[in-house]
């Protein structure tokens, strides 16, 4: 962040010293915006290849959460190769990084997660399941795409910006630990995102589409709880023992009763953590990890509050201690109006790919196995859509705390395939193939072209502000979940990849040797089950 302040720092000395000069009082005509947006959009155009060995690449890494090694040093490289000046571990995070470019305002931020699925190992453009490496993580999400997708956008406009002299600053940043959401709330928390104008967070999906208002779906708490007892032998004499176990069910059965009794809106689930050592030993400890999910800030709290009393409960009935630790948090999710119809129309200008007879057939094949209707791919734009009639339960997503802190949109590109269940193995098929490639390149497109847009009508970025300010956070007030004293949960998921990075680093991909990853695995794409 520290980067940022400077850049803006140095761009209003400059500025002053230009009072009233041409490069200060700069203004751009709808003719001259509409040339440099269909310029951003040939380049992104011819950066085609570019954008696809970055997809593969970081496919070919399918790294966890936390453990986004290889992935970030990957990405970052390309950008410090292209000028970017990069801020490393920030949050103290390992992986996470804000890469800059550029100096003054408006400093317009592009975000994406790049996290993997645990047992999503998955050959691309198989229409079945055939992992790489049998048990390993893949990219079940598809994040292996929306940080190429930013890249070759701000390459993109940053070509234009050098040679037309224009201000303003561009902020990569990267998701990490989404599928945990861990890691923005914290970036929120630690001025990250203090000194900047919009977010454009950008995530694969099936379609082409933005929207603003409240989004579809809940934020969230996520809570590890952990019971203290006394251990004993099991049999000999398990009288002397106080179970952590026990206590952990116990937590665990007074929650599904709570379940009966919460509202159809909110969602929960849990996984037991540590369940003790082995069964002749009675477990000394023991934890029990819960989502706690709302449509609303207050409503997630209240659950949470309500969890608490029950873990107090099942200590109590066990004679043990509780202690717990937030391991992440994302707000429900608000998006900007003038950001979002913004995005929309560059989004009609591009329109959706064109999509092969091989990509259709894959998208069929895949929908047939995963018992979804066979109807291939999107061909039709999504309306933009605005605020919900009434609220909608489901996923969540930490890009929310980033939305409650400035103006943010999420632009979903159309790099998958419509049908499938999510954070499983089919949602990686086709996250190395053609489909991956156009969308994420459409995608690009669209995201440069609105970029351009609020760099050169410093209207629309006082107009988002004065929607933040005025209809969003008129009547709410963003309150973190996390405090001061919460640290990232940065040893999650070191085990698993420990034990899969050596099986996966021979399968990643080498673009100095192969043209695409599917080359590299030898399949023809695409391969489908033989019908008898």
């Amino acid at each position: 962040m520290k980067l940022i302040k400077q850049s803006i720092l140095g761009m209003m000395v400059l500025s002053l010293a230009l009072s009233g000069s041409a490069l200060a009082q700069k203004k751009y005509s709808k003719k001259q915006i509409n040339r440099f947006k269909k310029e951003a959009a040939e380049i992104v155009q011819s950066q085609h290849k570019q954008t696809q060995v970055m997809i593969d690449k970081v496919f070919s890494f399918a790294e966890l959460g936390f453990q986004e090694v290889e992935s970030s040093k990957y990405l970052t490289d390309i950008l410090e190769k292209n000028g970017f000046t990069i801020e490393y571990g920030v949050s103290g995070i390992p992986t996470a990084w804000l890469a800059t470019w550029g100096s003054g305002e408006p400093v317009i931020a592009l975000g994406s997660d790049v996290d993997g699925i645990p047992k999503a190992s998955q050959k691309p453009g198989v229409a079945y399941h055939d992992p790489i490496v049998e048990g390993a993580p893949g990219h079940g999400e598809g994040h292996n795409s929306g940080i190429p997708l930013n890249i070759t956008a701000a390459l993109a406009v940053k070509q234009i910006m050098e040679r037309e002299g224009m201000q303003g600053t561009l902020v990569l940043w990267p998701g990490i630990a989404e599928e945990l959401v861990a890691a923005k709330a914290y970036y929120t928390r630690d001025g990250l995102f203090d000194d900047i104008d919009m977010t454009i967070f950008t995530h694969v999906s099936s379609g082409f589409s933005t929207s603003w208002g409240q989004a579809r779906g809940t934020g969230l708490i996520s809570v590890e709880y952990t019971f203290k007892g006394e251990s004993a032998h099991s049999a000999g004499s398990p009288w002397r023992g106080r179970s952590a176990l026990d206590a952990a069910e116990l937590m665990n059965v007074g929650w599904n009763y709570k379940r009966e009794h919460l509202h159809p809106l909110k969602r929960s689930h849990s996984i037991i953590t540590n369940g003790g050592d082995q069964p002749n030993v009675v477990p000394s400890e023991a934890s029990i990890w819960f989502y706690f999910r709302d449509v609303t800030y207050e409503g997630i709290m209240s659950m949470y509050e309500d969890a608490n009393n029950i873990a107090e409960g099942a200590a109590l009935m066990t004679d043990t201690e509780v202690s717990s630790k937030i391991i992440g948090s994302a707000w429900p999710r608000h998006f900007n109006k003038v950001v979002a119809e913004t995005m929309f129309e560059n989004i009609q200008q591009v329109g959706m790919p064109e999509w092969s007879e091989a990509d259709l057939t894959l998208a069929k094949a895949v929908q047939e196995e995963v018992g979804s209707r066979p109807r291939g791919l999107s061909n039709k734009i999504s309306d933009l859509s605005g605020p919900l009639p009434s609220p909608v339960s489901g996923g969540s997503d930490d890009i929310g705390d980033v939305s409650w802190k400035m103006p943010t949109i999420t632009l979903r590109f159309p790099s998958n395939i419509p049908g499938l269940q999510g954070h499983h193995w089919s949602n990686a098929i086709a996250m190395a193939t053609p489909i991956a490639h156009k969308g994420a390149t459409a995608g690009a497109k669209a995201t440069a072209m609105t970029v351009l847009d609020f760099l050169m009508s410093p209207k629309l970025v006082e107009d988002a502000w004065d929607y933040f300010n005025n209809v969003q956070t008129k009547e709410t007030t963003y309150e973190p979940m996390i405090s001061e004293d919460d640290k990232p949960a940065i040893y999650l998921n070191k085990g698993i990849m420990n034990t899969y990075k050596p099986l996966l680093t021979p399968y990643y991909f080498d673009e100095t040797k192969y043209d695409t990853y599917l080359e590299q695995l030898g399949i023809e794409y695409p391969t489908i089950k033989k019908k008898n």
